[in-house]
């Protein structure tokens, strides 16, 4: 995972339909066709059909389903349980992974409003079979994304739909706020994302009025960062300026991170931070720029939890989940 991501604009299309057991009755989830990006070199620009103004030279983390000869592929599993492989270029199961901060594979799963988030760490069986507790927290389109780097490829993002039935009520966004609390703690945000350019994001985590001096390590940081662009969900993930032990990273109470926003929108930021050995998650709605397409980004009017007009992808209740 790199410190700064890029997320591009909407892709294009949606297709076919797989159905699987993951644990909360039967889950099924779309599956879209096997889109590649290019890679020669040569320019590869996708049109902009959500009109955020931006031309891509290949589609963002989370947005397709397959990449680079890489895809994400669900797998029937018992009930309480959430399965999938990754199917490698040779047909093959990937059943060799680098570790990057601290694990082989981190699972993201967001409910399509944005009213849910979880980040596990599954389990990978000697058949290449990757199992967990299934993070998904109630009905609900969900997005589940599997970040991960493959021995001797780059990293990459995947992403594909999950459906869980039952009776859904529709969540709106919260309004973009600047302070936000969980747990007791409270997480003041300063600064804001910026259309084409790195901007500094700090967030700063106090208790009972104190600030928190004492934040504990968390997969090899001081604290994860996760951004999903409104609509199409595409995946921002980036990570702070400063390692736990480097001589000039102080644990708390201010974790700053770098983060690049291609376009205008509304954006949802997670804030993953382990305190007291336990993780917690903050979140906050922001707005990068001014949002010329799309519904308000706040209060009153849910966000469709439907799949977005996002190509090559084949696309809850609030939750915080971590293992």
């Amino acid at each position: 995972m790199n410190t700064v991501t890029r997320l591009g604009g909407f892709a294009l299309g949606l297709a076919a339909v797989f159905g699987a057991a993951y644990g909360i009755g039967q889950v099924a989830g779309p599956a879209a066709p096997v889109a590649e990006s290019r890679h020669d070199g040569g320019a590869a620009h996708e049109a902009d059909p959500a009109g955020h103004g931006e031309a891509v030279d290949r589609f963002p983390g989370g947005l397709l389903v397959s990449d680079q000869g890489y895809t994400l592929e669900p797998v029937a599993a018992p009930a309480g349980e959430f399965a999938f492989r990754i199917g490698g270029p040779d047909g093959q199961p990937v059943t060799r992974y680098d570790v990057a901060h601290d694990k082989q594979m981190h699972l993201i799963v967001a409910r399509r409003d944005l009213s849910g988030f979880r980040h596990v760490h599954p389990d990978l069986a000697p058949d290449g079979t990757w199992r967990v507790a299934t993070p998904l927290a109630g009905p609900g389109q969900w997005r589940a994304f599997a970040d991960f780097t493959p021995t001797g490829g780059e990293p990459l993002t995947l992403g594909v739909d999950v459906t869980v039935p039952g009776a859904l009520t529709e969540r709106p966004l919260p309004s973009p706020t600047t302070s936000t609390t969980v747990d007791g703690y409270t997480v003041t945000l300063t600064g804001a994302p910026q259309p084409g350019r790195t901007s500094p994001l700090t967030l700063t985590v106090s208790r009972d009025g104190q600030p928190v001096t004492n934040l504990e390590p968390y997969l090899g940081a001081y604290g994860h960062l996760v951004a999903l662009r409104r609509g199409d969900l595409a995946y921002l993930h980036v990570h702070p300026d400063g390692v736990p032990g480097d001589g000039r990273t102080p644990p708390g109470p201010a974790v700053t991170f770098l983060a690049e926003v291609p376009s205008a929108g509304t954006y949802r930021l997670y804030l993953d931070f382990r305190h007291g050995g336990a993780v917690r998650t903050a979140e906050f709605t922001v707005v990068a720029g001014t949002p010329t397409t799309g519904t308000p980004p706040t209060g009153g009017e849910p966000t469709p939890s439907g799949p977005a007009p996002t190509g090559g992808t084949d696309h809850g209740t609030p939750g915080h989940g971590h293992n």
